[in-house]
């Protein structure tokens, strides 16, 4: 494997391993009153790891096919821990694919976040059982085809939701 390729691999397992941790502490509870906005930097920071998988040439692995791993753990537990916290902001409206399907789609925040979680977990375990080109490989194509999109949504959703945190004020009376 390539150092171009080894640097990318550790790069993106980084950012896949943060991104996971945080969103296991936020949807703990551990974000207070800031857990939109720290959701928000955890995908942004995500999806910059994601757009230099979409930058890079494809990864193409020996033989064409992905080695077994072990069964991925259940982020079911974090899934509905996030809704739960979401609560009345989890649903959300989001055009699917702008060129081929103009159509509406309900989306959900806390579905959008996990999705994105379990495909970078699924590419950690080839990383950690030292096949970080799997891993490229697996990051690279979920990134096309799943997270790249679940994470790109959630992100404008998040960031809608942050902006009017801060931009929808309650008008104030002046006294004159």
């Amino acid at each position: 494997m390539s150092d171009e390729w080894s640097a990318l691999a550790e790069t993106v397992a980084g950012h896949a391993e943060n991104y996971v941790d945080g969103l296991t502490r936020l949807a703990r509870g551990e974000g207070g009153d800031a857990t939109l906005s720290l959701l928000l930097m955890e995908v942004a920071q995500m999806s910059l790891a994601g757009a230099q998988l979409g930058a890079s040439q494809d990864v193409i692995l020996s033989g064409n096919w992905e080695p077994p791993l072990s069964e991925d753990p259940d982020l079911d537990e974090i899934r509905q821990a996030l809704a739960d916290r979401l609560n009345e902001v989890d649903d959300y409206a989001e055009v699917f694919d702008p060129y081929k399907d103009t159509g509406v789609t309900a989306y959900r925040l806390s579905d959008d976040l996990t999705a994105v979680a379990a495909d970078l977990v699924h590419g950690l375990g080839h990383y950690r059982a030292g096949r970080p080109l799997e891993a490229l490989w697996w990051w690279q194509y979920s990134y096309f085809n799943t997270w790249g999109n679940h994470a790109g949504a959630a992100m404008r959703a998040l960031q809608a939701l942050v902006a009017h945190t801060r931009l929808d004020v309650v008008d104030e009376r002046t006294t004159v």
